[in-house]
């Protein structure tokens, strides 16, 4: 659809003059330049522009008689509407929170992807094309995205596997299944509830067709008499079912996801008493966290909420003792298995093979106390044979991802820990992530920005706030809750505390 691919065969029309902008799934090599040079890159000749009339400036500030050249370049940067554009460039450049004059070589993959998402956004195109746009976005940042996608003008086709993201700017959804596109004019909620009763109705068709090719090849193997008055229709019809059920497609598997139980830990997992940390507690930089307390007992589903670079992964260091706080204590419970789900995907080594890295070597791994071939233990998480002898260094970030979870449901464990373990991961996958950790009996930590999956897995929030670390009962949408009924009674007692000042009467308020 952006031109960059050329179809094997069929017409593609497109509206002459269109606009159109693509943010891709992997990051482009050979990108120079500041953060605001990217994002201007995406809408002409905003950068030369700008340029020539800050050098017409500097001119005349130096004495130099400049002015023509400076109202000719005025000129051009209102005709283009290049004032609007760098308007709107440093909107989204405080939005994505970027740090505008560094250089994009120099950045992270996760604020490259900003970068790049900034980029995609500040052309205002016709059509923009988004490729998985809420990757390695904090939710601060996906919720302003869905507020300024909702108020786009132009169209707007994207790919995500954030199903509350689908929810809210779906108008029609296209799906890719088995080689087919099919059209669905519906949000995301209804299609999920219509593709169910289609797969249910096809499952339904293809075992009364299976039943009636078995019946007809049953016909055809009768003895010498049946054969001599045989119906050659009724062959000819027989040769076309045959056809028709070799091209049948079957639906692609779904990953089969087992977590490997160890024995109950005890019922305390992490006391912490006023914790503080912070990377440098000698100069003036605030600490990532500061005196928190919390109590997180066996079967406890813990969610962890915050903006990149806030400590999410900092706290979970914490309280799994792989970090010494500045000041307070942690104390862990009493017979305690961590299985730990890295964001950084440190655990696998790229050089070694996909069943290298679940195996070490071995032919088998111990699944439940039994032992099972890892080939079979790697085609539950969608590897086939031949792709379990590739090396990790080829697979896709959807497979490291799965591997990653292979590798650590082998392990047996009472306690989880999963750092951001939705990214790159497809729908089915997430479903069957979110029923192994609502039945997993352990204890779970989790650091997600999927709102979705919060919702479904969490019974509670610690979340990374203004006012430093709070906890809240319930997930993603529990939290806003109570949020805002915080900062309602927030308002409530300032309003009353002024009352007071003023010499009036204290009433109790209705919420009182």
């Amino acid at each position: 659809i952006s031109g960059v691919v050329e179809p094997d065969g069929g017409d593609i029309s497109r509206l002459p003059g269109i606009k159109v902008s693509m943010l891709q799934q992997e990051v482009p090599t050979g990108l120079d330049g500041t953060v605001f040079d990217v994002i201007t890159s995406g809408i002409g000749d905003v950068n030369a522009l700008m340029n020539r009339y800050h050098a017409a400036l500097k001119a005349l500030e130096e004495g130099i008689d400049a002015m023509a050249e400076l109202e000719a370049a005025h000129h051009e940067l209102d005709r283009t509407g290049c004032w609007q554009a760098t308007q709107r460039v440093e909107e989204i450049i405080s939005r994505l929170s970027l740090p505008e004059a560094a250089k994009f070589s120099e950045l992270s993959g996760g604020y490259k992807r900003r970068t790049l998402l900034g980029r995609a956004l500040a052309a205002s195109p016709d059509l923009l094309l988004l490729d998985e746009p809420t990757n390695h976005l904090d939710i601060e940042s996906i919720t302003w995205l869905e507020e300024f996608l909702l108020g786009y003008n132009g169209t707007l086709l994207f790919v995500t596997h954030d199903r509350m993201l689908q929810q809210r700017l779906s108008t029609r959804i296209i799906e890719l299944d088995r080689g087919s596109l099919h059209n669905w004019q519906c949000d995301y909620k209804s299609y999920v509830e219509r593709k169910d009763a289609l797969l249910e109705n096809e499952a339904q068709r293809n075992a009364l067709f299976d039943k009636k090719l078995s019946e007809e090849e049953a016909w055809l193997r009768q003895g010498v008499k049946a054969r001599r008055t045989r119906n050659e229709g009724r062959v000819r019809a027989l040769l076309d079912m045959r056809k028709d059920r070799a091209e049948r497609r079957a639906l692609e598997g779904s990953a089969n996801l087992k977590a490997t139980e160890s024995d109950i830990s005890g019922r305390l997992v992490i006391e912490a008493k006023k914790v503080s940390f912070s990377y440098d507690s000698e100069s003036a930089i605030a600490p990532a966290i500061k005196e928190f307390s919390t109590v997180i007992m066996r079967g406890d589903k813990v969610g962890v909420i915050g903006p990149n670079g806030s400590g999410k992964t900092t706290l979970l260091k914490l309280l799994l003792g792989q970090l010494n706080p500045d000041s307070g204590t942690v104390r862990l419970g009493s017979r305690l298995d961590i299985a730990y789900f890295d964001q950084l995907r440190a655990a696998l080594d790229g050089e070694k093979t996909v069943q290298d890295n679940i195996a070490e070597g071995n032919d088998q791994v111990i699944i439940n106390g039994r032992p099972r071939h890892v080939i079979g233990s790697l085609q539950d998480f969608l590897f086939t044979p031949s792709r379990a002898r590739t090396p990790v260094k080829a697979l896709s970030g959807g497979e490291r991802n799965r591997l990653l979870l292979a590798k650590l449901f082998c392990k047996p464990s009472n306690l989880l820990v999963m750092d951001e373990p939705t990214n790159d991961l497809d729908s089915d996958t997430l479903d069957l992530l979110e029923e192994l950790l609502a039945g997993y009996s352990g204890t779970v930590l989790l650091v997600s920005h999927d709102r979705a999956f919060l919702n479904n897995v969490v019974t509670s929030t610690i979340v990374f706030e203004e006012g430093g670390l709070n906890e809240y009962i319930g997930g993603y949408d529990d939290w806003l809750r109570q949020r805002s009924v915080k900062k309602a009674g927030k308002g409530e007692a300032a309003s009353k505390q002024d009352r007071q000042k003023k010499g009036k009467p204290a009433k109790l308020s209705y919420q009182e």
